[in-house]
């Protein structure tokens, strides 16, 4: 069996599944409370095990989901994907990021989503990237616009809370070139 494919390497940093193995990081990361400012609240350790679940399971079943970043001498910088989220009642391909607050500042967010763009370009069929961000979260708005979404839309949480959507078409010279194999394929 051939291994998933990640998102390739930036400049500053790489991207790996993230295991059971990185719950210390990942509960300090979740469990921070700047981080998760605009979450209803930070996540204990046992929400950050089920966070590392749920992406292993999004691994298996889709071939994504968040990665963990980190520079190449391995420091731990974050999460950063792509994971499918309720939009409007619509699923949607989403990317996400969290950063450590002692990495933040440094354009690291901005590197990683923009890697995770190119990923789900290259290897998912989806025609829509989107980012689903509290409206007073501009950091991470500032992202999103950075990698070239623009806000579209609003969307109401699940806890009634109201979500701005950014969104970006997915479509290149590359998909049509790949949509024509498709095509030519199936002829």
């Amino acid at each position: 069996m051939q291994p998933m494919p990640l998102p390739d390497d930036t400049e500053h940093l790489r991207f790996r599944r993230m295991t059971l193995a990185d719950l210390d990081d990942m509960a300090k990361l979740l469990g921070d409370p700047a981080v998760m400012q605009f979450y209803p609240a930070p996540k204990t350790r046992e929400q950050a095990a089920a966070w590392i679940a749920w992406n292993e399971d999004n691994y298996t079943s889709y071939g994504l989901g968040l990665w963990i970043i980190e520079t190449h001498d391995g420091d731990f910088v974050g999460d950063c994907g792509l994971t499918w989220q309720r939009v409007n009642g619509e699923l949607k391909l989403e990317v996400g990021y969290h950063v450590s607050p002692a990495w933040q500042g440094r354009g690291f967010a901005t590197e990683a989503a923009a890697a995770s763009r190119d990923f789900a370009l290259e290897h998912t069929d989806s025609l829509e990237l989107v980012a689903i961000v509290h409206p007073d979260n501009r950091a991470s708005s500032r992202v999103a616009e950075k990698i070239g979404m623009r806000r579209v839309d609003d969307d109401l949480g699940a806890d009634g809370s109201v979500r701005h959507v950014l969104s970006m078409p997915l479509f290149a010279a590359a998909r049509r070139g790949s949509s024509a194999r498709r095509t030519r394929a199936a002829s």
